[in-house]
């Protein structure tokens, strides 16, 4: 299992190109099961979630070319099988995302109950009402989702609220009603710019969609899908995390394709921080010198401050002057970074869902160990501004969601070095 090692106190200068986005990405590529030929995908970020959604297809049966670009050709037309098993579906909560589309196009599917997560429980209830919703039969049998269309068919068209905003529930039920027979309203969708990358993608295969990036979305099920040429959209949580590490460093870096529209909610707490942040390009440029100030802030579903960056931004607040209260009202169990951050010599107390950080003079390198995908980061982040050396340990966390991480912190004047073990 590898490590980190981390000499922090350098600020961070240069330029960095951030990747596909992981969280767009892999419903597109469960999208393909959509059309009975080959859909191609632009900018795939080299990632183990990514490496984990082809395995699952490969498994389904299709065809996965990948090339030098991060493109990738996929040929849904040799699918064998509508069953998801237990062994790859547990790897990866996203793998459900097979089943609406599975559905859709073969008018039955049998996808493992995906399970618990280190951050919440995350149920896919919603999901499978929209597709009741939609006529679909299903059944929980021995730890399976067991789904039919109505007599093997098509699903129907019709509506459904969503009881709670839900990202994955909303593209699930976007996929399914692509082909459905019928109009298929959505309400209390999800607006977050991964929806309209997925909307997007669905268009180019010929999907007729309407009302992505707001709450609510309107679907007119076509008869059949033509194959996807799409290029996946920059991941603004990797954004959001450099910004975080070279505001946290004293750095000046350029961040190659980062959307500032997508970031709305984080540029101004960061503004407010004392970080600038502006438009250079094809990107942003991130810049940040002197004290960083203490501000409060609450995550919220797109488009408030987005729950992937409620860690990232606690590492910032460990050094501001003041003291800051920050809300986790996503998940409920999304601090399990900050018994590692004290350990650094943060200042950090937490009840219940709300945490209380007061700035301290400096952190200090200690040996940490991640929990979950943005502690991971948030925890390399605080050892790039930690006086000494840092220990990051159970790093595959990071390799789920950020590519070559060390290479691209090292290319900005990091030291990091990963240690195989």
């Amino acid at each position: 299992m590898d490590k980190l090692l981390i000499e922090g106190g350098t600020p961070l200068r240069g330029t960095v190109r951030i990747s596909g986005a992981k969280n767009a990405a892999l419903p597109i590529l469960f999208a393909t099961l959509l059309h009975d030929g080959p859909s191609r995908i632009h900018n795939l970020p080299r990632l183990a979630d990514i490496r984990t959604t082809t395995v699952l297809l490969i498994e389904l049966g299709v065809s996965v070319s990948t090339k030098e670009d991060r493109s990738a050709i996929l040929d849904a037309s040799g699918v064998h099988s509508v069953d998801a098993p237990y062994d790859l579906v547990r790897r990866m909560r996203a793998s459900v995302l097979c089943l609406g589309p599975l559905l859709a196009r073969f008018g039955r599917a049998r996808v493992s109950l995906p399970g618990g997560c280190a951050i919440g429980t995350r149920p896919i209830d919603q999901h499978l009402r929209a597709l009741e919703a939609m006529g679909a039969d299903i059944d929980l049998k021995a730890g399976y989702i067991e789904a039919r269309s109505p007599k093997g068919g098509r699903l129907t068209g019709g509506s459904f609220v969503f009881d709670l905003v839900t990202v994955g529930g909303t593209e699930q039920a976007m996929m399914a009603a692509a082909l459905a027979d019928g109009t298929v309203v959505l309400e209390n969708c999800a607006r977050e710019p991964e929806i309209g990358d997925l909307a997007d993608a669905l268009r180019s295969m010929g999907a007729q969609i309407t009302g992505d990036g707001t709450s609510v979305i309107t679907i007119e099920g076509v008869e059949k899908l033509g194959p996807m040429d799409h290029t996946v959209i920059a991941d603004r949580i990797e954004a959001g995390t450099y910004m975080a590490a070279a505001a946290l460093t004293h750095g000046d870096v350029l961040l190659m394709g980062a959307r500032m529209e997508h970031l709305d909610a984080v540029i101004s707490k960061m503004a407010r921080a004392g970080v600038e942040v502006r438009r250079e390009g094809d990107g942003l440029r991130v810049k940040h010198h002197g004290e960083l100030h203490a501000v409060d802030l609450d995550t919220q579903p797109y488009p408030g401050f987005p729950t992937d960056m409620q860690a990232q931004f606690m590492a910032l607040m460990t050094r501001a002057t003041g003291s800051s209260t920050i809300t986790e009202a996503v998940f409920e169990n999304r601090f399990m970074h900050v018994p590692e951050l004290t350990r650094m010599g943060a200042d950090i107390r937490t009840r219940g869902n709300t945490a209380f950080v007061r700035g301290v003079p400096e952190l200090s390198g200690a040996s940490v160990m991640a929990t979950d995908l943005r502690a991971s980061a948030t925890l390399v982040i605080a050892g790039l501004a930690a006086r000494g050396t840092t220990e990051v340990r159970r790093i595959y966390h990071l390799d789920r969601g950020y590519e070559s991480i060390e290479e691209k912190l090292s290319a900005l004047g990091a030291n990091v070095t990963r240690v195989s073990q």
